[in-house]
């Protein structure tokens, strides 16, 4: 399946049981912050995890991120490429490979 069909059945699955008008951008950074941190408890207190727990939080994330893009007329593909090009500007290969610096220290 490619990544447009995902995105029609992520918008499908809202607009099937009348959810989109709690759909509001707000609304729906803050579910991908509150999603985000249920990934995040996955690795809470131990390295070991549960895969699939990580795989539904995850895809939750993920949801939440396909609405908002959708719902700001964001194009995920586009907003993904373009940050690329802007970080592989701020840290280029030949200061950053292998260091964890953030771009203001390289």
């Amino acid at each position: 399946m490619d990544f447009n069909e995902v995105k029609k059945a992520v918008i499908k699955f809202t607009e099937d049981r009348n959810w989109d008008q709690f759909h509001t951008p707000e609304n729906l950074a803050k579910s991908i912050s509150i999603e985000a941190a249920e990934l995040l408890e996955c690795f809470q207190w131990s390295p070991d995890y549960d895969k699939e727990a990580a795989k539904e939080e995850l895809a939750d994330v993920m949801n939440y991120c396909i609405q908002l893009a959708d719902k700001m007329g964001i194009s995920i593909e586009d907003a993904i490429m373009e940050k690329i090009e802007k970080n592989a500007k701020k840290y280029p290969i030949e200061k950053s490979y292998g260091s964890s610096k953030k771009y203001t220290e390289l």
